[in-house]
């Protein structure tokens, strides 16, 4: 009975292969049809690469500037809570570079925070952390001076205030220097500031810039807030830009930041180790009626500039009180400059200060503004250690 009944469906078994086969993608695309694959279901609008020309605050943004006056703007900034959900961590820093790479990185990352930052440990950690997201995110130059000195080379472009305020003729001591370097290295070696994750952008808590909104505020760390963007460029998705090395030599990027033209808002230093900057000031005389300068400090009358004083200066006058003429001559937020000679015929008729000019210059000063100390140098070969200010560089041809 066994073997006629196997007789009988041997018959059918080849209709039953054939069923099978027809059947079985019928039913396979059923199931498909009916269960989304997951990565497909889980797909969010916000995870989608963005243009880069719609990223708020990107590396073609002008120069910070603030919506608001400084108190305005510290009361909505600390209005805005800390949005922890939004920090998100981010993959140590891979260098990849030559010997000449690794010094200049290290000599920008630490410049930027020493400038940006002041000399607190955590504050700088968290600007250069800042730059080296940058660095590796393809909204920005894939190179860390690139990055630090993004900008400068247009009239109103710093994506780092330092670069195009003048703050680039100041300077640092050597120990100053010698932590910033040594946090630099290792930032560049791996270390991560995981304080502010994968932010790109900081500005001071008395700045309220106009794209602060359209951004997730993820750390406070001393006076500057730390933002994200949103959506998946804020993540460490978003950064797929590799660091390959080749970075510029910050002395020739410093160099042509100092020579470009800077509106008078902007508050540039004119003279730094030589480099001159030819300035556009803003329209009107600068109202020096409420000065009372001694004959040494009178304003030459043919100062070529509104918003620059051309004074006369002797090895007998106080360094405070030439500082406190000086600030007389500028009063108010209007661009000022106050430069001084011991003989008038040293005196330009033209800016930016010609060699000659430079050369005998004694004295120099740029008011406060904006939350930044003034700047201030004196000839120490006329004024030997004084108890304000800075040395003058040696000026260069």
């Amino acid at each position: 009975m066994v073997a006629e009944q196997s007789d009988k469906t041997d018959g059918i078994g080849p209709y039953v292969a054939l069923a099978a086969l027809v059947l079985l993608p019928l039913l396979l695309l059923a199931i498909f049809q009916s269960h989304p694959a997951p990565e497909q279901r889980q797909v969010d609008a916000t995870e989608q690469p963005l243009v880069m020309p719609d990223l708020p605050a990107s590396a073609e943004d002008t120069v910070l500037t603030s919506e608001l006056a400084a108190d305005d703007a510290q009361a909505r900034n600390a209005a805005v809570p800390v949005d922890s959900d939004a920090l998100s961590p981010i993959a140590p820093f891979v260098f990849r570079g030559d010997n000449a790479d690794r010094t200049r990185a290290r000599d920008c990352l630490a410049l930027a925070a020493m400038a940006e930052a002041g000399g607190g440990d955590a504050d700088q950690r968290a600007v250069m952390q800042v730059v080296l997201n940058r660095t590796r995110h393809p909204a920005f130059a894939n190179t860390v001076c690139g990055v630090v000195f993004e900008g400068s080379q247009r009239p109103t472009g710093c994506q780092f205030t330092f670069t195009c305020d003048g703050s680039l003729a100041r300077r640092y001591s050597d120990e100053a220097w010698r932590n910033a370097r040594a946090r630099a290295e290792e930032a560049l070696g791996g270390y991560v500031h995981q304080a502010v994750g994968t932010a790109t952008h900081y500005h001071a808590d008395y700045v309220y810039p106009y794209w602060s909104p359209s951004l997730d505020k993820v750390a406070v760390v001393g006076p500057h807030i730390f933002l994200r963007w949103k959506g998946a460029w804020g993540t460490q998705r978003g950064f797929s830009a590799r660091y390959a090395g080749g970075e510029p030599d910050p002395l020739a990027l410093r160099s042509r930041a100092q020579a470009v033209e800077r509106p008078a808002d902007l508050l540039p230093q004119l003279v730094d180790e030589g480099v001159a900057i030819r300035t556009i000031t803003a329209d009107g005389a600068s109202d020096s009626s409420s000065a009372a300068p001694s004959p040494s400090t009178t304003a030459n009358p043919g100062s070529p500039d509104p918003g620059v004083h051309f004074v006369l200066v002797s090895g007998g006058d106080s360094p405070q009180a030439l500082v406190d003429k000086a600030r007389a001559l500028c009063p108010g937020n209007r661009y000022c400059q106050v430069y001084g000679w011991s003989s008038a015929s040293d005196m330009p008729g033209e800016l930016p200060l010609p060699f000659a000019a430079r050369s005998t210059l004694r004295f120099s000063y740029l008011p406060a503004r904006q939350g930044r100390d003034p700047i201030v140098y004196f000839d120490c070969r006329l004024f030997p250690d004084p108890a304000i200010g800075t040395c003058l560089p040696q000026a260069r041809p």
